[in-house]
């Protein structure tokens, strides 16, 4: 019996001791979805990560001295309401990297966000992916994250602060298939942050069909007034990009995006609300607009409830080439509107 007790106390001690450096961290989300204007008719569901997905995740550090340290990052992805994977049985699909941080900023490697979705996230009232109305649902996010990526972030020096990554295509016999390349540069002031954010992304051919090139960059910036925040951002897409969970409908080879947005604070909760504008450059006109808004109430730090509601008015006909959807964290969304109302909750 006292083998027993000193090996449950054994165990506990060493949980204590790795807790000191490794963090269980999470979000659970799941809401009601209405979508309605699609060429397949409205449906109302239930969405696990309509806000921000669901996930759980282990953080940690280990103390290298001067300054250094080892890090890593293990994230997955969980549909609330089923249980299953959010990435299609890719156990650690939203963030899996090892790297060093120092004074000078941070070198990691393995599959991590992108620097133009970080930069849409910052200009984003809805965050980029987020409830209906995110600026995801038009805008180019260079598909969130990328594989087998080399990724430097610096350390803030005077308000500035910038990154670069690039992800290996691993091809045999070409070092262009599959490639991406990304890069961002932040700058923050008071008030004031900007953000330029920049992809070049090779894909990886199926078959017979050629590989593409999708290239994206955007400046954009918030200003924040206490009583209200105010933000814009301007973006230009040349090739194939990726929009909201899947490549672009329109196949156009030029486009440009526009968002104006603003968070308002209200009692213990804030309105988001944006206008995205979406301008075909090419012959075919297949332009969009959406307009979108959320309103979350905090019932602690940790838990909140929302409500969001987005409109997209598209230039060709449901079901056409170009037509875009309003989609949610976790989903591309099947009409040009939906509604939700949902809960979350971190820890």
């Amino acid at each position: 019996m006292n083998r027993y007790v000193f090996a449950v106390c054994a165990i506990v001690c060493n949980v204590a001791m790795a807790q000191s450096s490794v963090t269980v961290y999470g979000v659970a989300d799941a809401g009601i979805v209405a979508e309605s204007g699609g060429p397949a008719g409205s449906v109302t569901k239930m969405v696990g990560g309509v806000e921000g997905g669901s996930r759980l995740g282990f953080r940690g550090t280990e103390d290298l001295g001067r300054g250094v340290a080892a890090i890593f990052a293990l994230e997955m992805g969980i549909n609330l309401d089923t249980g299953t994977s959010a990435q299609g049985g890719v156990l650690f699909g939203r963030q899996a990297f090892v790297g060093l941080s120092s004074p000078a900023g941070a070198l990691t490697l393995g599959r991590q966000y992108t620097p133009l979705f970080l930069s849409l996230s910052a200009v984003d009232p809805f965050q980029a992916f987020s409830t209906a109305g995110s600026a995801a649902n038009l805008m180019s996010n260079a598909g969130i994250r990328m594989n087998n990526t080399i990724k430097y972030a610096s350390a803030p020096v005077n308000g500035f602060n910038g990154e670069l990554a690039y992800g290996l295509g691993e091809v045999p016999g070409s070092s262009r298939v599959g490639r991406q390349l990304g890069a961002a540069l932040g700058y923050v002031r008071g008030p004031l942050s900007l953000r330029l954010g920049y992809a070049n992304v090779n894909s990886i051919p199926v078959g017979p069909a050629p590989m593409t090139t999708g290239k994206t960059t955007m400046l954009g910036g918030v200003y924040d007034f206490r009583v209200v925040k105010l933000s814009l951002g301007v973006a230009s897409n040349k090739g194939t990009v990726n929009v909201n969970t899947r490549i672009d409908p329109n196949p156009a080879a030029k486009s440009r995006d526009t968002i104006l947005g603003v968070t308002l604070p209200v009692g213990a909760g804030n309105i988001r609300a944006s206008a995205v504008f979406k301008h075909d450059r090419s012959p075919t006109d297949r332009n969009a607009r959406q307009l979108g808004a959320a309103y979350n109430y905090f019932i602690s730090k940790r838990t909140d409830v929302y409500i969001a509601y987005a409109r997209i008015h598209n230039d060709v006909l449901a079901g056409a080439t170009g037509f875009y959807t309003v989609g949610n964290a976790t989903e591309a969304g099947s009409g040009n509107k939906a509604f939700n109302l949902g809960m979350r909750h971190s820890f």
